[in-house]
């Protein structure tokens, strides 16, 4: 079985920003983001761990 993480709050609260939800979560909290939201804000984590990952791994 895999790990299971979470992302930190900061971390969250940024990609937020990024997408144009923070005024969202800020306002009503997190219940109020949709289920393709909350998919694109770890779509978006992976990509950049993914990325962290790639450039680590040049070094």
């Amino acid at each position: 079985m895999g790990r299971r993480r979470q992302m930190s709050e900061q971390l969250k609260l940024e990609i937020a920003r990024d997408l144009g939800l923070l005024e969202t979560v800020e306002q009503q909290g997190w219940g109020a983001i949709t289920a393709k939201d909350a998919g694109n804000i770890v779509k978006r984590a992976i990509q950049m761990a993914e990325e962290a990952a790639a450039r680590g791994a040049k070094q």
